[in-house]
């Protein structure tokens, strides 16, 4: 019951101070590997749900700065819903991740199975669709950590590493909340959409309307994993 309650708190603490830190300015620099990480997991959530909808998966591209972006190609299923949908994915997909990441720490049994498996599909990312040489390196060195703990540390830092990872992608959203409430965003010196951008334009209502629904399904997913894992 002690470990439970520790780990809520830490994961409770990590969270708010992430969010928190994520907003004043340069504050990316003080949570920098979390920021790249919360931007691969942002631009992956993109990528496979444009695979997903039938559309070409070509690479994603992480800079320096913590900014990215997923470039698919290909028509997509749905239509105007399908491209919503694409631009939901980067929100929404690791949220939705994170949380079963969350829930996966209930179970030792399969908790073991689930981290070095992000270890290597990190790894396989990098392979597949990571560019340039920054985003490959980083997130090379992310997976080798995550492999390096799921076989070299005991049981409870194995967990601990998962719900922070699970707490990790639910925030993702969190990394430039002002985003989820503007129309554009310079990215590698070029303007482009938003995702609740996108949104309006495919689905009609305000993009505004799309940040608020993102920030209430996030923090419902985190509250129901939360409440999953740390419930008798």
């Amino acid at each position: 019951m002690e470990d439970k309650t520790r780990n809520l708190f830490i994961l409770s603490a990590f969270g708010i101070f992430t969010i928190l830190i994520w907003q004043v300015p340069g504050g990316f620099y003080i949570l920098y590997p979390f920021t790249i990480l919360g931007t691969w997991f942002h631009e992956m959530g993109h990528g496979i749900t444009a695979l997903l909808l039938g559309g070409n998966f070509q690479y994603l591209v992480i800079y320096s700065n913590g900014s990215g972006l997923a470039v698919h190609s290909g028509s997509l299923y749905l239509g105007n819903f399908g491209r919503a949908m694409v631009a939901a994915g980067g929100p929404f997909g690791p949220t939705i991740a994170g949380a079963l990441i969350i829930a996966s720490t209930k179970k030792e049994s399969i908790a073991k199975y689930i981290l070095p498996s992000f270890g290597i599909i990190l790894l396989l990312s990098v392979i597949m669709y990571v560019r340039p040489v920054f985003g490959i390196l980083f997130i090379s060195l992310f997976g080798i950590l995550i492999l390096y703990i799921s076989f070299k540390t005991e049981i409870k830092w194995k967990l601990l590493s998962l719900q922070l990872l699970g707490i990790q992608a639910c925030l993702s959203v969190y990394m430039n909340i002002g985003y989820l409430f503007s129309k554009g965003a310079n990215i590698g010196g070029n303007q482009y959409v938003s995702d609740t951008g996108v949104m309006e334009n495919a689905l009609l209502l305000p993009h505004w309307f799309w940040g608020i629904i993102i920030i209430i399904f996030s923090i419902f997913l985190i509250f129901k994993s939360f409440k999953y894992v740390f419930s008798e």
